[in-house]
């Protein structure tokens, strides 16, 4: 049985501009769900993992619950204040219908920091 809100997300998601709001918003929350959950697994604070990273408690609270415009930096200190390291890879796109892939292997690259 389908739910009314089921019926009305896949409605939405038949509209290209707002799948794409929809994968933006579930990517940036990633980084932020990961930071939280390696510093639940390290009993520490907001407050305690900042003063590590030496930043403020604001900052880790906005990384995790709403990260936006976040540098390479910034992750790399606090990954390493969870004693961790930055992994980045760039993942293909599904084909949407603005167009296809380019040329390629589609192979991924990762690249430890």
């Amino acid at each position: 049985m389908t739910s009314r809100w089921s019926k009305f997300y896949q409605k939405q998601m038949e509209d290209v501009k707002m799948q794409e709001l929809v994968e933006r918003e579930l990517e940036n929350l990633q980084v932020g769900v990961q930071i939280a959950k390696l510093r639940a697994e390290e009993n520490l604070s907001q407050t305690k993992l900042a003063a590590l990273a030496e930043m403020s408690a604001p900052k880790i609270s906005a990384m995790e619950n709403e990260p936006r415009n976040l540098t390479i930096g910034t992750l790399i200190r606090v990954a390493h204040a969870l004693g961790s390291r930055v992994e980045i890879k760039l993942v293909r796109r599904k084909r949407t219908e603005r167009g296809r892939p380019r040329n390629g292997t589609g192979k991924v690259k990762t690249r430890s920091l």
